[in-house]
């Protein structure tokens, strides 16, 4: 119960700030409105929100999309859209047209946005570097701040850097962030695991083996130089095949992919001619094994 009314008194509290904007507020009034704004999280509905016509990309890969919409289904939408009011009920995308397309393949009938108004670039932009200044955000907060920073306000990496006061390097680390798969974002935001733990995973471009690594550092509390040297381990280049060995086609190649990508560990697909073969998943440790249980019977 408890639930409901707090999610419902946040909801009064951006409808107010929201129903603020219909009318003409002096200066300082329409700054603390932006201010409130570029923090706080708004729930809209995906039936609410139009994309931009001016937006100049239109190609998404659909096999992606379909992914990160499975993602979704499990995780929900971590990082929020930025969307401008245009009237009571109706939105217009600024940014994240990826995420709304796949938070409607999803099925997801409410999403997470920033709401932005007409003409506030320069206010936005002064609230969020203020907002990025608190010390109780947490890495993954604030690479969100930073990607709003580049994509809402037209910043370079060496742009927002100096606005912030990093060197652009930290900046390039926090945005790498978003780059990693949705469970290590939110074990990263509840602190499960550091900020070292998340670079070490970021520098592997394989989402199983980094998955793999993750469920490592969870089941056995591997430390950050650990997971460093196991990062290295992984990506160190193989000796030849044996002799006799075959390389698989690429149709099971994808299929390996796959079911690495689903179980998070580095599946093992063995093929020969006759088509027979066998399915190899490793585990780590007995609660990595009951992981992978559990993912077997939610099938």
């Amino acid at each position: 119960m408890a639930k409901n009314v707090k999610k419902k008194e946040l909801g009064l509290g951006i409808r107010a700030l929201l129903s603020n904007l219909d009318e003409q507020q002096p200066p300082e009034k329409q700054e603390e409105v932006v201010r409130e704004l570029s923090h706080t999280v708004a729930m809209i509905p995906t039936v609410q929100i139009e994309v931009n016509p001016f937006q100049p990309r239109k190609d998404f890969d659909e096999e992606a999309l379909e992914e990160l919409a499975n993602s979704l289904k499990v995780h929900g939408l971590i990082q929020p859209i930025t969307v401008r009011r245009l009237s009571g009920k109706e939105y217009q995308l600024i940014s994240g047209e990826r995420r709304l397309r796949a938070s409607r393949i999803a099925g997801l009938k409410e999403i997470p946005a920033y709401v932005r108004i007409a003409n506030d670039q320069e206010m936005l932009e002064m609230a969020l570097v203020e907002n990025i200044q608190r010390e109780d955000l947490n890495p993954i907060e604030i690479s969100i701040t930073y990607q709003r920073l580049i994509d809402e306000c037209d910043l370079t990496h060496e742009n927002l850097g100096d606005r912030v006061g990093k060197k652009r390097s930290t900046v390039t680390n926090f945005l790498g962030l978003l780059k990693l798969p949705p469970q290590i974002q939110q074990s990263l935001k509840n602190k499960d695991i550091s900020m070292g733990h998340a670079k070490a995973l970021r520098g592997i471009e394989d989402v199983a083996i980094q998955l793999s690594i993750f469920n490592e550092i969870i089941s056995k509390g591997l430390s950050v130089r650990d997971t460093e040297q196991l990062a290295r381990d992984y990506q160190q280049p193989k000796g030849k095949p044996a002799a006799g060995s075959k390389r698989i086609s690429d149709s099971h190649l994808q299929v390996q992919d796959n079911l690495r990508n689903f179980f998070g560990a580095k599946v093992q697909l063995k093929t020969s001619d006759k088509g027979k073969g066998q399915i190899v998943i490793p585990f780590s440790s007995n609660e990595d094994l009951n992981r992978l249980l559990d993912l077997l019977e939610k099938e």
